[in-house]
């Protein structure tokens, strides 16, 4: 019986170290596996790094030309507005004169707007209007054009301004 003992002890041993042997060698294993692709990632990241920091570099330098584009066209497009906001409608500055019906037709503002009204010149004739009046002109015999007051403030006259050929009778 005593034979037996030292027999099973070493069979245990020789099992015991081949489980930690095989644990081991999985555990190896396992962790080479996993090993590589974390270092092929982290290599792909370090390498991607720089072409992702250009390519911010190049986004944040996109926008920034955006917004300047952005705020010149809104410029542009308010001294576009402020000359011609809408079709046929003027904004005229105290002692400032436009031109119309192919420089047939000058229209001017005489001082600046008070509280009775405004004084227009059309073609060298001074007229005080109110919002609302309407002027027909006949520059030459072949146009007739309307002139309307649409508002004033202190700072200047929103008129409208519209010529066609004239009616013949």
């Amino acid at each position: 019986m005593t034979e037996r003992i030292p027999r099973r002890g070493r069979l245990l041993f020789v099992v015991a170290i081949g489980l930690l042997g095989g644990v081991f060698a999985g555990y190896t294993v396992g962790h080479s596996l996993a090993v590589r692709p974390l270092t092929d990632a982290k290599a792909l990241i370090g390498r991607m790094q720089p072409e992702n920091q250009q390519l911010k570099a190049t986004v944040l330098n996109q926008e920034a030309k955006l917004l300047a584009l952005q705020s010149k066209f809104t410029a542009a497009q308010s001294t576009l507005d402020t000359i011609m906001p809408t079709e046929n409608t003027y904004n005229i500055k105290p002692n400032q004169s436009l031109r119309f019906a192919d420089g047939h037709l000058t229209i001017g503002l005489v001082g600046p707007p008070t509280i009775e009204g405004v004084n227009i010149n059309i073609n060298g004739k001074q007229r005080l209007a109110v919002t609302g009046d309407v002027f027909k002109i006949a520059p030459n015999p072949a146009t007739e054009c309307r002139v309307g007051v649409q508002a004033f403030d202190m700072f200047n006259v929103v008129l409208s301004v519209s010529c066609a050929a004239a009616k013949s009778q």
